[in-house]
């Protein structure tokens, strides 16, 4: 029976690829990416040299269905984002749900998740927390950020290096400036860095420093307390 399986890469440190997802690259008869060029560099750094073929989040109804075709014809595939755990804030869903309807056999590769890496560092209660993926850049934005004043629970997502100053102005407006936030910038990178303290600490932090990266930001609960 052929397989779609689905392969967590590198967030950033191309070291923290697995075995398992290596060998499952190389033995696929193709590799679906968001991005062929991106995922060039991690092949040749492990010297895969499956076949890829381009799948993004403007890829047509069509574009699924001749890769699930092909599936079902008896290939095996593999799909892979830019960078992390697929098919979180990315297109990769559509595949699977298809797959599945088709009745091909989907496997997890577990690896890297930039999510996942916040929370393990963050020293903050995660039994329990709401991910919100990137937050809308218009309508609803503040309504989530609204939420998150009375929030029990932790509240996660991602946020884009353009809109992040702008971020700190809204949680200050919105969540008040005692509230602990964790952000994550550059996750596994050169430049790699952690910050725990509130909002009014995290907006001096960073206004002193020309900041670059990928963000990914928890706002912890209302009655946490470093």
């Amino acid at each position: 029976m052929t397989t779609l399986s689905i392969i967590a890469t590198p967030i950033g440190n191309l070291g923290d690829m697995t075995h398992r997802a290596i060998e499952t690259l190389k033995s696929v008869d193709f590799v679906v990416a968001e991005d062929t060029r991106h995922s060039k560099i991690l092949f040749d750094k492990y010297g895969i040299s499956t076949p890829l073929k381009s799948f993004h989040a403007q890829s047509s109804d069509t574009k699924v269905s001749e890769i699930i075709r092909e599936i079902a014809e008896g290939r095996d595939a593999a799909y892979i984002s830019d960078a992390g755990t697929p098919c979180i804030s990315d297109p990769g869903y559509r595949l699977v749900r298809e797959a599945v309807k088709q009745g091909i056999t989907v496997i997890p590769i577990p690896g890297p998740s930039a999510l996942t890496s916040l929370v393990s560092v963050a020293g903050v209660p995660a039994d329990s927390f709401t991910f919100h993926g990137f937050l809308p850049h218009k309508k609803g934005r503040q309504t989530i950020l609204k939420s998150f004043l009375e929030a029990e629970i932790s509240h996660i997502f991602y946020e884009s290096v353009h809109r992040f100053p702008k971020l700190l102005d809204e949680l200050l407006e919105f969540v008040g400036k005692e509230r602990v936030i964790v952000v994550g910038r550059e996750l596994t990178k050169m430049h790699e860095e952690v910050f725990r303290g509130r909002v009014a600490e995290a907006k001096s932090h960073f206004d002193e420093k020309n900041i670059k990266g990928e963000f990914v930001v928890l706002v912890a609960p209302k009655k946490f307390t470093l």
